[in-house]
């Protein structure tokens, strides 16, 4: 009898292997998307930013850039950023910092390149693509959030163009086509 039983019923897979062939699905649909959101993004009119994947082979690097909003203390300039997806992508925001972190702004932190941006933090939602949060971050160029800043002296002088200008051109580094 015991031998029938056994040959009817299947064995047992270790839970180990539910687990890698789990997080292999999840990094594989994480992939799938990011792939989808590179496709949306190149395609997309939107004028200002791009973004596409550091190295062929990885979609979780990326880098991007943001050219400042015409009518801005930013008209002009082109920053360069860098983009990490977590493995748990959408559902948990990308990390994503500007890089050199050369950009004078008050929700920018100027020794890192952190960005202070409502969206990659508490208001993060799995609907948000690259695209949106390209969007977000050349639109914050231009209004600042001086509420929380993370660079005081740039939240100081943002209500002075002329010493704000001059501050911004002293940190800023052009884009390489490098």
């Amino acid at each position: 009898m015991e031998q029938l039983t056994s040959s009817i019923v299947p064995p047992r897979a270790s839970s180990k292997s539910n687990v890698a062939s789990s997080s292999q699905q999840g990094a594989g649909s994480v992939a799938k998307r990011l792939g989808n959101e590179l496709m949306t993004l190149m395609m997309s009119a939107s004028p200002g930013i791009s973004a596409f994947p550091k190295h062929d082979g990885n979609l979780f690097e990326w880098i991007g850039t943001i050219e400042g909003p015409a009518e801005t203390v930013y008209a002009g300039l082109t920053y360069k950023i860098a983009i990490s997806f977590p493995p748990n992508y959408p559902y948990v925001a990308p990390t994503i910092k500007f890089d050199p972190p050369c950009c004078y702004h008050p929700n920018v932190d100027i020794g890192t390149g952190a960005i202070c941006l409502d969206i990659l933090q508490d208001k993060w939602s799995a609907v948000y693509s690259v695209q949106t949060i390209l969007l977000s971050l050349q639109s914050l160029l231009g209004e600042p959030n001086n509420a929380s800043p993370l660079n005081a002296d740039a939240a100081n002088t943002w209500s002075t163009p002329s010493v704000y200008k001059t501050q911004l051109m002293k940190y800023y580094r052009p884009v390489n086509d490098s």
